[in-house]
């Protein structure tokens, strides 16, 4: 009797372990959901929206200008920000200040992107902390899931002419 229950109990013991590896699995390589907060995507993302992350992107290099990602934030490593991809490695960006005064033109290194949110008014983005290395990228969004209202892939930025490829 004791037997048989020690065999059902490392059963479940190892049952649970493998679809734990499997769960994490999906959620590191595949993907998963995500809520957004705070202002800085509106209008295409906002407040409390329900967004799916994929991360194959990143790990294959397919991020490209005009994605929305996930970050790790640089200023604060225990949360996450979501932000538009602006420029990519090599890219010359024009950037301004937040009242639109001082404008200048900065670099993008190498292994680094450009992010920025699309309400530039409301967003804390690389305009003030430079851009962020690609490994602080978690994953791209591409779907919205809630509101229902907005169920679908996103819409391009209001701000495109901002990572136009000319």
């Amino acid at each position: 009797m004791l037997r048989g229950v020690l065999g059902k109990t490392f059963r479940l013991v190892g049952y649970t372990i493998q679809y734990g590896c499997i769960a994490h699995c999906a959620f590191e390589y595949v993907g998963g959901v995500v809520m957004c907060s705070g202002p800085s995507m509106e209008p295409t993302i906002q407040n409390s929206d329900i967004v799916f992350a994929e991360n194959l992107s990143r790990h294959f290099y397919g991020i490209q200008r005009g994605d929305i990602v996930i970050a790790k934030s640089p200023s604060d490593p225990k949360s996450n920000i979501c932000k538009r991809v602006i420029g990519l490695e090599g890219d010359k960006i024009l950037t301004t200040s937040p009242s639109d005064f001082f404008k200048s033109h900065s670099y993008v290194p190498m292994g680094h992107v450009w992010l920025e949110g699309d309400n530039l008014q409301n967003s804390t983005d690389s305009r003030y902390y430079g851009p962020i290395p690609y490994g602080l990228i978690r994953g791209r969004i591409f779907f919205k899931i809630w509101p229902l209202s907005d169920f679908g892939f996103l819409r391009a930025s209001p701000n495109g002419h901002r990572f136009s490829d000319d």
